[in-house]
C-alpha cells in the first residue's frame, strides 16, 4: 500500500505491532524506505489479565535500532488525536504512536517535535514522557526543578532539553512510561558537549509474573508519584516533605 502511494494505518497491541514482525517493519518499511503509521494500543502493561504475551515495555527501545522513526507518546487522548492527524498528515515518514489507557488528567499543547515547559526551578530537569506527566508532578511539588513534558520522543527534542539546562543545571532525570533509560543516548548526545549525569527511571526489565492491576504495575516499577518523589529528590539533592496526598 505504502509502495502505491498510500498512506497506511496499522492498529494493534504494541507486541502485535512492534515486538512479532520486527523484521517486516525493519524491511518492509525501513530497508524498502516506505512510509505508514503504526498506532498501538496497551502500552507496557495496560491488559495485566492477558499476560506477558500483550506487554511490550521494549518497544521504543525496539525501535531506535532503526533509523528515521518519529515516535509519539500522547498522555491524553485529546492529544493522541492530534498527534495522530499530524502522523497520517507528515507525508511517507515513519511514525509511531504510542497509546495507552493510562492518561494525564488534562491535555496539554502537542506540535509533534517540541519538549513542553510545565515547571522551572533550578536544581536539575526532569522530562516526563506521556502518561507519566501527572505522577512527576505530584511527585516533584515543592522541589527546585525543571518539568520537561515529552509527547514526541523521535526525534529527541536536542535543544529544548538544553534550553532548559541554562537556569536548571545539568543532572537530568528522565520518566519514562517504558523501559528504563531508552531515551538516555537521546539526552547524552544533546549534552555531550558539557559535564551531566542521567538517571533512566522507567519500566523495569524483571518480568512481574503476578499480573495483578494496572495500578500495581506501576508500583512495582516505581512510578508511582510515592517512589518518583524518594528517586528523583535523592538524585537531585534532597526530597522534602512528601506532598499532600502522596
Amino acid at each position: 500500500m505504502a509502495l502505491t502511494g498510500l498512506r497506511p494505518v496499522v492498529h494493534t497491541f504494541a507486541s502485535f505491532l512492534v515486538e512479532r514482525p520486527f523484521e517486516q517493519v525493519k524491511l518492509d518499511l525501513g530497508h524498502q524506505d516506505a512510509g505508514a503509521v503504526l498506532v498501538s494500543a496497551a502500552a507496557s502493561f495496560d491488559w495485566p489479565a492477558g499476560g506477558y504475551t500483550h506487554m511490550a515495555p521494549g518497544d521504543v527501545a525496539l525501535l531506535d535500532t532503526l533509523d528515521g522513526w518519529t515516535v509519539h507518546v500522547p498522555g491524553h487522548p485529546d492529544e493522541a488525536e492530534a498527534l495522530l492527524r499530524h502522523a497520517v498528515a507528515a507525508g511517507d515518514d515513519k511514525v509511531y504512536v504510542r497509546l495507552s489507557v493510562q492518561a494525564n488528567a488534562g491535555a496539554r499543547p502537542a506540535d509533534g517535535r517540541h519538549l513542553l515547559t510545565v515547571r522551572e526551578g533550578r536544581s536539575g530537569v526532569v522530562v516526563a514522557v506521556g502518561p507519566v506527566l501527572d505522577a512527576v508532578l505530584a511527585a516533584t511539588e515543592g522541589l527546585d526543578v525543571t518539568v520537561l513534558y515529552a509527547t514526541t520522543v523521535r526525534p529527541f527534542d536536542a535543544q529544548g532539553l538544553r534550553r532548559a539546562t541554562l537556569t536548571a543545571g545539568t543532572d537530568v532525570v528522565l520518566v519514562e512510561p517504558y523501559l528504563a533509560g531508552t531515551s538516555a543516548a537521546a539526552v547524552n548526545e544533546a549534552l555531550s558537549d558539557v559535564p551531566h549525569r542521567v538517571l533512566g527511571l522507567g519500566v523495569g526489565r524483571r518480568e512481574l509474573r503476578r499480573y495483578g492491576t494496572v495500578e500495581e504495575h506501576v508500583a512495582a516499577h516505581g512510578l508511582d508519584a510515592r517512589s518518583l518523589r524518594e528517586r528523583i529528590g535523592s538524585f537531585v539533592g534532597g526530597a522534602g516533605a512528601a506532598p499532600a496526598g502522596v
